[in-house]
This record gives structure tokens, sequence and C-alpha cells, in this order.
């Protein structure tokens, strides 16, 4: 029986109609009939009128009851089921104009829905396209490739540069620099001693490696990868219709007022004038219109929801899982900060970073030349330039020999070196250490840092109703707890394989509807197991973005926030377009049960219930007036400029930080004469910077966030910044003579750590808070 279900008439009679694309077939016919029968009765050719309305009532019949059947085989009634029963009652008493407006209206709704519920095929290409199909097999007469099914666990294989890692395995060489985010998300390059596990799927960003099988192909993790995402996107229910979900409780009610007419006039045309009144256009227009118009509203702020069963369920999702790296955070290392060793400014050590890393492809050396070139600074062209995989760059520039990377700091121990070391560790930054002729002369952290737009976007999607929020990442607990803490998450996943991911995402779909949000082939699972799948497809992978029911076209991480915003609005309307076409038809059924409704003046009177819930519907393409408020092309330019000067402004706060961390060890004259060198930095540049935020960009916010009062607490940090500055200027007017008297010195150390302290955070808060809201 089971097999029969399959291969019967049924099956076939589905396969048929699905072969094609009915619905826009379907629209156009039923269109043609009934304009053609229009035309036809003005001509005075009623027979031939009430025949091409017959024509047109006969030719949706036929897809309407596949449909129906199909909803039956699945086990619920749809929606199309009344609209069928209507059609079959205008053909059985003659009301072929009824029949052919409710044909049109069936084949209009029908492809509105087609257009909302298309869905994705999960096929997860790329994650195939990434998977490795053979590996180099080192044998006693040379490397040779075979197919990787061949391979067995004991066996030594060549990685090559940039080459994908086959299967799972041990390092046999000396050591190995990988490239793990295909499977942990985090951007970082990772080196893996001799002896230690390699796992298939990573890349190797170092030079050739040997590398001991310990799995066959399909044992390995890449493969267990692939499998993970299919099976949770085989276990992902299928949408039900907003329209069919209410047509469970409004088929049987219009089925027995129908019933009830026939029976109790003893006319069938009663009956039929209920059905066709019945005929729920409400759901099969209303809810469509409003869906596709939420579509269509967020594809404007370049969300692409794939279905309009995405949409629906976006609408009511409750919990939230956010990936860290590329979603919470940027993705790529920044510049944090610049240390320099007593002697030589911050400036200079990024100069000479940067003129040797210009030619590195490595992400953290596009970092330090990035950062520089945005400050202005003019690189060297470097000479004998040799780079070693996983310890940096060597070369001359400016005639000394210099290198950048990694350095051994028990070398040659310092002070300044280990305070480096220190708040690298506390900040979890990694360290690009410049040393020229052999002595280290400075360092710059890197860090990836909190999305510009994180925390709005989190403080938005509570408003929207989304009541619980987690963290899901393969990164170190610690710097997954600082990231959440600063958001204000409820929770955090850390050190998550992809398996531990989809199980993570198992259990919160048991609570509530879920969304995962991600950007990596290591999400590609997660994504297709939850709910709805999220991904970051500005610069996220193709697999996740192949495994998402949405993506983020833009890399912007509020998007999603207003598209949850567009989703709740979009459902509510289709909801309140659905209920009240109903009550109206509801209404219309009591008057055609008693007769005073007959079907073609019934049919007509849906189609004016019709307009009403589609006008009501399309507001779902106007503007919430909760959503985030328009910036004038004016605003958003000022916007625009004070992000670029905070860019500019950031060896300001490392002149501060370094005058600071110079009087810690050093009172005299080369300690204060780095305190003058900020102070100078602050007056010239920093303080009026800080003067025209507070006369040019607050007062033009102002009105959009609300009011002066919206921006009086940033310019209480205005005022404090000047304070402080005018106190360090106090302290260097007091040391005329050259030397800081030592009573100063606690308050001068006090004043500089403080004023970085209160820079950055002012500096985050306005990147957060002000210039998150412009593009």
């Amino acid at each position: 029986m089971g097999l029969a279900t399959h291969t019967g008439p049924l099956h076939r009679l589905r396969a048929a109609v699905s072969a094609v694309r009915v619905e826009p077939v379907l629209l156009a016919v039923t269109a043609a009939a009934l304009a053609a029968g229009g035309v036809a009765w003005l001509a005075g050719a009623g027979g031939l009128a009430d025949l091409l309305w017959g024509l047109g009532t006969v030719a949706a019949v036929v897809p309407a009851v596949a449909w129906v059947l199909a909803a039956l085989h699945r086990g619920h009634a749809g929606v199309d089921l009344i609209a069928v029963l209507a059609l079959g009652g205008t053909l059985a008493v003659g009301e072929y104009l009824a029949g052919a407006l409710i044909a049109l209206m069936l084949a209009t709704g029908r492809t509105l829905e087609a257009a909302a519920q298309r869905r994705a095929s999960h096929d997860l290409r790329a994650l195939l396209e990434h998977a490795p199909r053979s590996a180099r097999r080192r044998t006693p007469s040379g490397v040779r490739t075979v197919p990787l099914a061949e391979v067995e666990a004991g066996e030594l294989l060549v990685v090559g540069p940039g080459e994908v890692v086959p299967v799972d395995g041990l390092v046999e060489s000396t050591s190995a620099v990988l490239d793990e985010s295909v499977l942990t998300g985090e951007a970082r390059q990772v080196e893996r001693p001799r002896g230690e596990a390699v796992r298939s799927g990573v890349v190797n960003a170092g030079g050739a490696f040997d590398l001991r099988a310990t799995a066959t192909e399909q044992d390995s993790t890449y493969a267990e990868i692939v499998r993970l995402a299919r099976q949770a996107g085989a276990e992902s229910a299928p949408v039900v219709r907003l329209a069919d979900r209410y047509a469970a409780w409004f088929l049987p009610l219009s089925l027995a007022v129908a019933g009830l007419a026939w029976l109790l006039s003893g006319d069938a045309v009663r009956a039929v004038a209920v059905l066709v009144v019945a005929t729920p256009c409400p759901l099969l227009l209303a809810a469509p219109v409003a869906i596709v118009s939420g579509l269509s509203r967020a594809s404007r702020l370049g969300v692409v929801i794939r279905d309009g069963g995405a949409l629906e369920n976006l609408g009511r999702a409750r919990t939230l899982l956010l990936d860290k790296t590329g979603t919470l955070t940027g993705g790529r290392p920044r510049v944090m900060d610049v240390a320099a060793a007593p002697g030589w400014t911050a400036p200079e050590v990024l100069r000479l970073a940067a003129s040797l890393d210009q030619y590195s492809p490595h992400v953290l050396a596009q970092a330090i030349v990035d950062t520089a070139r945005r400050r202005g600074l003019a690189l060297s062209i470097p000479s004998d330039v040799t780079e070693e995989p996983g310890r940096g760059a060597r070369g001359t520039v400016d005639g000394r020999p210099v290198s950048v990377g990694r350095f051994d700091t028990a070398k040659a121990p310092q002070p300044w070196a280990e305070a480096v070391g220190n708040r690298a560790r506390l900040d979890d930054a990694a360290v690009a250490w410049l040393t020229v002729e052999g002595l280290p002369v400075g360092a710059v952290l890197l860090s990836d840092p909190v999305r510009r737009d994180a925390p709005r976007t989190v403080r938005h999607l509570r408003e929207a109703g989304i009541e619980r929020l987690l963290m899901l990442t393969g990164d170190r607990p610690e710097p997954a707890r600082e990231v959440a803490a600063v958001l204000g998450l409820d929770g955090v996943h850390a050190e998550l394989s992809p398996a531990g991911k989809v199980a993570a995402v198992r259990a919160e779909r048991d609570r509530a509807v879920t969304v995962m949000v991600g950007d990596g082939v290591n999400d590609a699972p997660a994504l297709a197991a939850a709910d709805i799948g999220v991904a970051m497809g500005a610069r996220g992978s193709t697999a996740s973005s192949e495994a998402a029911d949405i993506v983020l076209t833009t890399d912007r991480v509020d998007r999603l926030a207003d598209a949850v915003t567009i989703a709740v609005r979009a459902r509510h309307i289709a909801v309140q377009s659905a209920l009240g076409g109903m009550l109206l038809s509801l209404a219309a059924m009591v008057a055609a049960a008693f007769g005073l409704l007959p079907p073609a003046v019934g049919a007509l009177l849906q189609e004016g219930i019709d307009a009403a819930v589609i006008l009501n519907a399309l507001r779902a393409l106007g503007v919430d007036r909760s959503a985030r408020p328009a910036l004038a092309p004016a605003t958003e330019a000022l916007i625009h400029r004070f992000a670029a000067e905070h860019d500019d402004l950031q060896d300001v706060l490392e002149a501060v930080r370094s005058a600071a961390d110079r009087l810690s060890t050093d009172t005299g004259p080369e300690a204060l004469a780095s305190v003058r060198h900020a102070h100078r930095l602050l007056t010239e540049r920093l303080l009026p910077h800080e003067y025209a935020e507070e006369h040019q960009l607050y007062p033009a916010l102002a009105p959009t966030l609300g009011g002066p009062e919206s921006t009086a607490t940033m310019s209480r940090a205005h005022a404090e910044i000047e304070r402080l500055s005018r106190r360090i200027a106090t302290h260097l007017a007091l040391s005329a003579d050259g030397k800081l008297a030592p009573e100063q010195l606690d308050d001068l150390r006090a004043c500089l750590y403080g004023l970085h302290t209160v820079l950055r955070l002012h500096f985050t808060q306005e990147e957060e808070s002000y210039f998150s809201l412009a593009p």
C-alpha cells in the first residue's frame, strides 16, 4: 500500500501538475475566460458567455482537485477544498459567472502564494565543492595522487600549500600552519606541531607538510559535516501555510452552514451561494499579499527571504542563536593598539611594520597595512623580503633589517615588552612584533572587534519579540564570554564543533521557534537544523547561504533586526487581513443561507471583501513607524565624516596610553616629552574633533533620536575629555623646568589612563549608537 501511494494515479496527477508552473498559466486562462465571457454578455450572446465562463471554471477545477488531493495525502484538508466545492457547485447549478470569478480568485491567490513560497533546495553544493576528491600519497618511489576513497588509515600523505587537508590525521613534519576557519569559524591561522591531530576540511596556510592518516574519507570530520547538514535539512518540518491553519476551523464551519441552508430550505442554489461567499479568498489572497509585501520590503534592505514560510516563521521566532566570528564580530582582525619601545613612537612602529607587510597575503599583515594607509603614513618600499609561514616576514626597510611577526620576548626581556604580552593575554589579542636589527622596538596588537551595529541589533531584536539570545562558537570560552557580556546575551556555548552547534540548535528548537545566524561552512549544518537559518551572505561562505532560509546580502548584522521587525509586522497584517475577511465572509454566508444573496451577487460581494482585505494587506509594503528612522543626507554625510575621523584619531589614543605607560617605568625627560607629545595631539586634533561633534553632529542627530536629551550623555563625556585634557596641561605647566614633582606622578598617570579609558568608551558608544545608523 505504501508503494502504491507513490506510484499510483494520485502521484502521477501531482507530478503532472507540478511538472510545469501551473499557477501563472491558470491565472492567464481564468482571466481570459472571465474577460471574454464579459465581452460576449455585453454583446448579447448570453449562451456564449456562459460557455466561456464555464470553461474558465472547468480550467480551475483540475489543478484545484490536484492541490486538494495532495493536501489530503499529507494528512490535512487545505484551504482549497472550499474553492473546489464552490467551483463544482456553480457548475452543477449553472451559476457560471460565479464559477469564473471564483476560478480567477483561486488562480490569483495561488500565483501570489507560489511567489511567496519558493523553497531553497539546501543542496549543500558549496560544501561538496570544497571537499577534496584526491590525496597525494607518499611512496618509496615518490608522491602519487590517488582517489580519496583509496586512502587508508596509517598511510603517509603530503598536503601542499593552499590545499585542503583530505582526511583526519597527525602532523608528521616539524609543524603545520593551518587555516581552520572552515571548521571553527575563527579567522586566525594556527600552528600544529609534530604529532598533533589535524581535521579534514582545514586549509594548509603554510608550506607543504606530511600527514599520517588516522581515518578514511568516510570517517573524517569533513564528511561528517556534509552528513550533518543533509540530515538536519531533511529533518526540517515543512511549513504549514497560514491559510491552511485558519482553514482547519473555517472549512467545517462553511460546510455546516451550506448543508443546513440546503437542508432547511430544500434549495441547492442556497448551498452553492453559501459556498461561493465562503470561498476563503481573504486566505487565498490577503495572507499571500501581506507575505509577499513583507518579502519585497525586506529585499529593499538587503535581506533575501527565500519563501513566505520563512517569513511567517521568522515572525513567530522567540529564540535566536548567533555565531561569533563574522556575525557578531567583523570576522577580520583590526589594529587595536600600537606599542613602542622607549625611543620609538607608535606611528613609526606602524609605518615600518606596514612597509614590510605590503606584499604579504597574511590576514594580519593586511590589517596592519590598511591601518597605516588610513592614518596617512608614508610607506617605504621594502627589499629582500622573505616570509616564513607561521613566523612572519623579514626584509630591509630604509636600509635596516626589519622583521614583523613572532618574537620570543624571553630572548630580550624588557618591561615594555612584558606589558605588551600581558595586554595581549588580557584582551585576547594577536601580537605582531616589530624588530629592527634583531631587537624588538614595537608591537602591533590586533583583534576581531564586535561589530559596531551588533549592540543596536541586539536591542532591536528584543524589542521585536526575541526573548532568548545565545552565542554558539568554536572559539575559546574567555573571548566568547567577553563578547556576550558586552552585548548582553543570555548565554554562551563555546568550543563547539559543527556537530555541537547542531545539537545546541536542536535543543533550543524543542523550546521555541528558533533562528540560527552564521557565516561559515561550519555553520551550514546548524543553519539547516534551525527553524530559520540566516546566513551572512556578503562575506560568508556559499555553503552557509545555500543552507539558509534568509541571506543578508549586506555586511550589516543590524539588517537581521530589520528583517525580524518586518516579519512580525507582515505576519500581523496577514493575520489581521485574513481574520477580518473571514468575519465579513461569515456575515455574507448567513445572508446567503437565508436566500438574500444569489451566487453571482455573492461572488461580486466576495470580490469587494477581497479588495478590502488586499488593500489592508498591502500595508505591509509601507515603512513601520517604529522602525529605524531615516537619516537626512546631510546627517548621513556627517556620520561618515566623523567615523573616518575616529579611525584617524586612533594614534592619539595610542599616544595617550603610551605616555601613561612610559610614566610607569620612567620619570625623566623622555617620559615628560611623551606626555607633551600626547597633549599636543589632544590639543591640535582630538579636542577640535570633539568640539565639532558637539556643535555639528549632535544637533543634526537630535531630531532623528528624539530631541537634544538623547545626546546629553555623550555631551557629558565631551566635558570630561576636556576636563582631563586641561588637567594634563596644568601638570605640564607645573613641570616647566623639565621635571615632574613626585606628588604629580600619580595624578598625571591617573589622568592619562583615565582619559584613554574615557576616549575608548566614548568612541565605542558613538560608533555603536550613532555611526551604526548610517549604511
